[in-house]
This record gives C-alpha cells, sequence and structure tokens, in this order.
C-alpha cells in the first residue's frame, strides 16, 4: 500500500535518470533518492513504522512461508547512528533525521507544489523539501529476508540548501569588470555612380 509522507528532506536526488547502485554497479539501473524525515517529524514517523509492520505481515504469508524472520532486515536508520553497510556515521545532512531510500526500476513522478510535472531537472537536487509517495514491501532474496521501499514520486514543496557541495556562479565567481561593448553592425557602402557599369562591363556613365 502506497503511503505518503509529508514535509521531509531530499538527498541522492536520481529522479530523472536510472542509474545501477552505488554499492553495486553492475546492478540493475533504477531511479532512486534519499529521505531525511527529522526526528520532530513524529506523524511521518508514525505512519513509516505502520506501513513496515503492515509489510512484515504481508510478508509472513507471501514471502518468507508462513514463518516470521527473528530479525528482518528494515531500511529505515537513524541518522545519528552508523550506516549498516560499512559502519561508518551517516554525513552531517543525516543528523537528527530518520534515513532510508527508496528506488524503482519506473520512472517516478516528479512535480511541484501545484502538482505540475517538472521538467527541468535542474529544479530538483539534493536539499530541497518536499513530500514523498512510497511502498513498503516485503523480500526474499538470496537467503536476505527484509523490508524494502519503492518509490512512487515526489513533490517538491520549496528550495533548501544545498546538499554535497553544490554551488552556484555566484558563489564561485567575482565579477571581473563591465562586459565589454558590442562591436558596430557593418554596413556596405553604396557604390558610386563612377562604380556603377552595364552588363559588358562598359561604364553607364561615360567616367
Amino acid at each position: 500500500m502506497a503511503i505518503t509522507i509529508n514535509d521531509v528532506h531530499f538527498s541522492y536526488c536520481n529522479l530523472f535518470e536510472a542509474k545501477p547502485p552505488l554499492n553495486n554497479p553492475t546492478g540493475d539501473p533504477k531511479y532512486s533518492v534519499t529521505i531525511l524525515v527529522p526526528k520532530t517529524n513524529t506523524a511521518a514517523k508514525a505512519a513509516i513504522d505502520q506501513a513496515i509492520a503492515q509489510a512484515v505481515e504481508a510478508g509472513v504469508g507471501t514471502k518468507w512461508n508462513g514463518v516470521r524472520p527473528p530479525m528482518p532486515s528494515l531500511p529505515v536508520h537513524d541518522g545519528d547512528g552508523v550506516r549498516p553497510s560499512d559502519g561508518q556515521p551517516y554525513g552531517e545532512e543525516c543528523r537528527g533525521c530518520w534515513v532510508f531510500t527508496a528506488s524503482s526500476k519506473q520512472a517516478p513522478f516528479v512535480v511541484d507544489g501545484m502538482v505540475q510535472n517538472i521538467i527541468d531537472p535542474r529544479q530538483v537536487y539534493s536539499g530541497m523539501w518536499g513530500n514523498v509517495s512510497v511502498n513498503f514491501f516485503a523480500y526474499n532474496s538470496a537467503g536476505k529476508k527484509g523490508i524494502g521501499c519503492g518509490l512512487n514520486g515526489v513533490q517538491k514543496v520549496r528550495d533548501g540548501e544545498p546538499l554535497g557541495g553544490r554551488v552556484t556562479a555566484q558563489d564561485a565567481f567575482q565579477a571581473v569588470g563591465p562586459a565589454p561593448a558590442p562591436a558596430p553592425a557593418y554596413t556596405q557602402p553604396a557604390p558610386s555612380y563612377a562604380q556603377q557599369y552595364d552588363p559588358q562591363g562598359v561604364n553607364i556613365f561615360g567616367l
């Protein structure tokens, strides 16, 4: 079942081009985004927990042969802790947040606050704020049992401080002087009488 999570921070936005996972360069290309849910957003966390619990119950019958795994792998992690993939701390942008990644092989919808499609990829970046539609599901793959997160689409609601060192031209450069004046347009002068000839090359004015 799809749920909408409001007022979240987006990171690692890969929403316009499918790419292999960062930890598996030979894997299937997917669209993806990392979602940062501030811990102060308790309503969002409650909705996520409920959706995951429902996915676990569904997985018992559909994926796990009627047996609930004692410790199924869950997709939501504490941004104040360490990454389960390598044991390293999460980045500074994850502090005070719950962190999870949603992905899809199908292109997600990407809309603005008026629910109009965003065409310009430059308007979508790590650091913006908005809402996200996801669905949690059970999986049983290569001996691993857990809950995954599918991405349906995102809605950009407002801009935020870009993450990952993104800078503007104004941040990077200073003006070095006035723009040069445009070169004057060249106009072909009109021929004088002495330069006018008939088709046989004879001066028609006798000069």
